[in-house]
């Protein structure tokens, strides 16, 4: 049964580095962002870049899939928060799909460079000013802006930097912050242990963004929610959203996000999960998640919105 959000624009809790006439925008940014929930359902679709076409094309991926487009599509015509990529993506499908709140990916890397040949190091191939600029000239719903941070690779104070003068300029211009944030390297041993991903949520806060997104921890590489309960405490006053990781069971994706958002995780960030399927199908994952993340409607619910929109 669906139950009341009750989340209001009093309960935001606005970062002292927003300017006093930046402060309305970025209450309204976050309430849009969120829906009026005070949680994040975050469309990712910066893997073009991340993973190249190996989520877009092949065995088990839908044929829609192969074009760029798919991914706006989908965006434009399903319930989500935001929509998070790429700026140069963004420019090139925008103009056509102007009601979709966007996100805009400040760094990015491809999958092509091993950890075993060198630590990761994500660079930023576009700035805040260049993202505020984007937005004055082309009238996009950009609400915020995400920024990687590979904690334990031998770069992460540059990218740690990075992280957080993003989040000082997006704050300046009343702009959510969302620091995704993955411990790996040649020092990480177990990338999803518990404690280290608590760990990486405490980074965030430190960072002073407004979300953190993670991957769901494991201990001897079993998964339960509770093991995310660490994460939360040590995120304080950020929000912590999970990945949703390869394509899974519909059933089951549903049934570990409706736990994390009972434990107190803030939303989810999915892509493969939705784009990978058709375009009908697409729409009504995200439909589907959108219900128990925004909406707190139960398994049960969420998954007859999927069944009855595919």
């Amino acid at each position: 049964m669906e139950t009341e959000t009750k989340f209001s624009k009093k309960d935001i809790n606005v970062p002292a580095d927003v300017p006093n006439n930046m402060k309305r925008r970025y209450i309204d940014n976050f309430m849009n962002i969120t829906r009026n929930s005070g949680r994040l359902m975050l469309f990712s679709c910066d893997q073009k870049v991340e993973h190249l076409n190996d989520d877009f094309y092949g065995e088990g991926i839908h044929p829609d899939d192969a074009n760029p487009e798919h991914l706006f599509k989908v965006g434009s015509n399903a319930r989500i928060g935001a929509l998070a990529t790429q700026r140069g993506l963004m420019a090139k499908y925008g103009s056509d799909y102007r009601d979709i709140q966007y996100i805009v990916k400040l760094n990015s890397k491809t999958n092509l460079v091993k950890t075993e040949q060198r630590d990761p190091y994500n660079g930023e191939l576009t700035t805040v000013e260049e993202v505020i600029e984007f937005q004055k000239d082309s009238g996009l719903k950009i609400l915020g802006v995400g920024y990687t941070v590979y904690l334990g690779s031998e770069y992460e104070v540059e990218m740690l930097r990075g992280a957080s003068k993003a989040v000082h300029e997006a704050h300046k211009n009343g702009l959510i912050t969302v620091l995704w944030m993955y411990p790996r390297g040649k020092a990480v041993k177990d990338e999803k242990d518990p404690h280290l991903i608590a760990g990486a949520t405490g980074v965030a806060a430190s960072l002073g963004s407004d979300f953190t997104k993670v991957n769901p921890p494991k201990k001897n590489g079993q998964y339960s929610k509770e093991l995310l309960e660490e994460a939360v405490k040590s995120a304080g006053r950020t929000k912590v959203v999970c990945a949703g990781g390869s394509s899974v069971d519909v059933r089951a994706f549903l049934e570990r996000l409706y736990g994390h958002v009972q434990i107190g995780i803030s939303g989810n960030a999915t892509g493969r999960n939705i784009h990978q399927k058709s375009f009908k199908e697409a729409v009504a994952m995200c439909n589907a998640i959108y219900a128990i993340t925004v909406e707190n409607k139960s398994v049960d619910e969420a998954f007859k919105i999927y069944e009855e929109g595919k």
